[in-house]
């Protein structure tokens, strides 16, 4: 199912390569590529980065390709590793204009970032994503904040990216 050779390829395409290539930087990727490449499952150590997060960003495109990003945020904790490849978080009605479900509607592929500024860490996530508004999942990702008119998302992580 998976086309890629490494998991950097979901970022490093042939051309992107190529740019590498011409600058003077792909022989220290290949190099990355040839030691595994990314990780492609939550480490324990990734797990609790990815849980004390209070801010990220969710980026999406619709059917046509056309990128959309969107800040998520709330207290430690809200975002919950589900297990080594699934992340889930509740996400609440906003201005209701609803872009990064619709998105995920026509395009489920997603990207999460998440940065801690003290740290001077970085994490980027590339997956697949879907909401569920099932009550049992809904208890799993934050039971304190049951809503019905809550939705959730739940990235399933492809290759996470430690840089």
């Amino acid at each position: 199912m998976n086309a890629h050779a490494f998991t950097s390829d979901v970022a490093f395409t042939p051309t992107v390569k190529a740019i590498q290539a011409r600058k003077g930087s792909r022989q220290s990727y290949a190099r990355v590529e040839e030691r595994g490449g990314w990780q492609s499952a939550i480490t324990p150590d990734l797990a609790a980065f990815i849980e004390m997060q209070t801010s990220i960003f969710l980026s999406t495109a619709n059917g046509d390709g056309q990128p959309y990003i969107q800040h998520r945020g709330g207290p430690a904790g809200f975002l919950k590793v589900l297990d080594e490849k699934t992340i889930g978080f509740a996400d609440f009605s906003g201005n209701k204009q609803f872009i990064t479900q619709g998105n995920l509607a026509d395009n489920p592929r997603a990207f999460l970032f998440l940065i801690d500024y003290m740290m001077r860490q970085r994490i980027k996530i590339w997956g697949f994503s879907r909401y569920s508004t099932k009550r049992r999942s809904a208890s799993r990702i934050s039971p304190a904040t049951s809503n019905s008119s809550r939705r959730e998302i739940w990235p399933t992580i492809r290759g996470p990216s430690c840089s």
